[in-house]
């Protein structure tokens, strides 16, 4: 068994446990346990179809025995496969020369066995084994995934709804907002994108060579095999698609791809907004008893999950998009090429999960600091040059932008710089006295109110 520090991809290696939620989806003992699961699935229909009458149909023992060869395939049967695999250079093929083996021994399909991978050509069999993956892996592993991010955002926007901050447009001080409010955008953001991943209906095919029916009409013309066909990728819970080539265009794969990619784009905007942060000393990060921040200098606290979180989403939408790209574009009825790529779907998604649980346990450390914040309110009352000049423009002071404009633009001023300035406005007084009474921390607008809303 090769060690993890021999290991030529850090899914297999230094990150392996980060992806291991996914090796029973993408590993390559598990694209041939879902290619047993529909092989198997397609004899049952098939024995189950009154039309075919050399076919009967099978005892609940026999499908229990079907149940079980699926529930129970272990690594030992994959490798079997694979030994057989090695003579036959065809993993497909391989696998139908398994199952006749294997099932051999019951009397009952004994009969039967010329009826496993009828009429189907391995596209039939390997579209809707790596539609069933994907579909499982997003329900089981990614939107649960994604959703405890969204989760921890939705707390801290609660938890720091009403904590003041100052906003930077353009790295400039601006506007305040509230650091609830701030998360809060992302966990709308992120639950949404969620959303279109959860949407994606991943569709499916079984008919035959090249789309057509070929060989299923020859052998048995009395079956209706496109109605046959749709129950079949249907009870399987896919979209039916009626019309293709050899292969299943994956269209649909790659609307998945597309939508985990713009989710991994919410993520690292995420990742370098807190890095941002961090770096201001908005938030601090608590300790861990051992952990070192920099080889030479000891007071090093780095924020190391968001740039783990960030590099990984880099190389994770690098192979979705490329997966996108590619999978919908075939050479005619049929080339190869998009068999190699699909190898290539666990990668894209492990640097994915990787990156969403660094990017989690990088929230989970983090602690605001409120006398910072406030520190760069106070600092910073020319941010109140807005709220001014709209009172002023209301009351129909000319010129409202330009004399705010000439006292505070490029320039720090404090508040009793401003007091003077409004004191001199012809507004009403009670408009003063409301322009008199703001602060900097005051002035956030329904940023709270927004934060706990979501």
């Amino acid at each position: 068994m090769p060690s993890p520090l021999t290991a030529l991809s850090p899914l297999d290696g230094r990150y392996a446990k980060s992806a291991d939620a996914l090796r029973p989806y993408f590993s390559e003992y598990a694209l041939i346990r879902y290619r047993v699961r529909v092989e198997l699935a397609w004899l049952r229909a098939l024995a189950a179809e009154p039309k075919l009458r050399e076919l009967k149909p099978f005892s609940r023992r026999t499908l229990a025995e079907l149940d079980a060869l699926v529930e129970e395939f272990a690594e030992r049967d994959a490798e079997a496969i694979k030994a057989i695999e090695a003579e036959t250079n065809h993993d497909v093929k391989a696998l139908e020369y398994w199952l006749k083996q294997r099932l051999s021994g019951n009397r009952e399909i004994e009969r039967s066995l010329e009826f496993i991978h009828f009429a189907c050509t391995s596209e039939d069999i390997n579209n809707l084994a790596y539609a069933l993956m994907l579909a499982d892996a997003r329900a089981q592993v990614l939107l649960p995934a994604l959703e405890r991010i969204v989760a921890a955002l939705r707390d801290m926007a609660h938890r720091h709804a009403e904590l003041a901050m100052l906003s930077r447009t353009h790295g400039q001080p601006a506007t305040p907002t509230t650091l609830g409010k701030e998360m809060a955008n992302f966990a709308h953001r992120l639950r949404r994108a969620r959303a279109r991943i959860a949407a994606v209906s991943i569709l499916g095919k079984i008919n035959g060579a090249v789309g057509n029916y070929n060989a299923h009409v020859v052998a048995c013309p009395e079956v209706d095999w496109p109605r046959f066909a749709k129950r079949f990728v249907e009870r399987l819970g896919l979209e039916f698609n009626p019309y293709t080539i050899q292969i299943e265009p994956h269209d649909s794969f790659a609307e998945l791809f597309d939508a985990c990619a713009r989710a991994n784009s919410v993520v690292l905007d995420l990742d370098r907004d807190i890095w941002g942060y961090v770096s201001l000393g908005y938030f601090r990060q608590k300790l861990k008893a051992g952990e070192v921040g920099s080889s030479t200098m000891p007071h090093k606290v780095n924020p190391i999950d968001f740039e783990n979180s960030e590099g990984n989403l880099g190389v994770a939408n690098a192979l979705l998009r490329h997966l996108a790209e590619k999978l919908p574009v075939s050479r005619w009825q049929r080339d190869l090429s998009d068999s190699t790529a699909l190898r290539n779907v666990g990668n894209a998604f492990g640097h994915s999960l990787l990156a969403w649980h660094s990017c989690l346990r990088g929230l989970a450390k983090l602690e605001a600091d409120p006398r910072r914040l406030a520190e760069d309110l106070q600092a910073n009352w020319e941010v109140l040059a807005e709220p001014i000049q709209q009172l002023m423009r209301r009351h129909g002071v000319p010129e409202a932008y330009e004399k705010l404009k000439q006292l505070t633009r490029g320039r720090r001023i404090g508040r009793a710089q401003l007091a003077a300035f409004i004191r001199r406005l012809p507004i009403p007084p009670a408009a003063r006295r409301r322009l008199l009474a703001l602060t900097p921390a005051g002035y956030t607008g329904l940023a709270a109110e927004l934060a706990k809303r979501i």
